[in-house]
C-alpha cells in the first residue's frame, strides 16, 4: 500500500495549520460591547394560513362533483314505442 504522507515534519505542519484555521474560525465569533438594535417584522404567507386551504379543498369539491355530475342521464329525454301484436 502507498503511503500519502511519509514525512512526520509535513504530518507535524498540517496538524497546525488546521487547528490554526479552527482557531481563525471560531475567533470570528466574539462577544464585543458595542450595541445593536434590530427590528424584525414577521411575515406571514397566503399558503401557510389553515383557512386558504379548507376553502381550497372545497372549492375542487364542488368542481369535482359538478364535473361528475355532468355525465348523469336523466337528464337526457328518453323515447319509448310500444308494439303491440295483433293476432287477428
Amino acid at each position: 500500500m502507498k503511503k500519502i504522507l511519509q514525512s512526520k515534519p509535513l504530518l507535524l505542519f498540517l496538524t497546525i495549520f488546521l487547528s490554526g484555521t479552527q482557531f481563525f474560525t471560531q475567533a470570528q465569533d466574539s462577544t464585543s460591547t458595542t450595541i445593536t438594535k434590530s427590528s424584525t417584522t414577521t411575515t406571514t404567507t397566503w399558503y401557510t394560513e389553515p383557512w386558504v386551504w379548507v376553502v381550497g379543498a372545497a372549492i375542487f369539491i364542488v368542481i369535482l362533483v359538478l364535473i361528475l355530475r355532468g355525465n348523469n342521464s336523466s337528464t337526457k329525454e328518453v323515447s319509448r314505442t310500444t308494439i303491440v301484436r295483433d293476432d287477428s
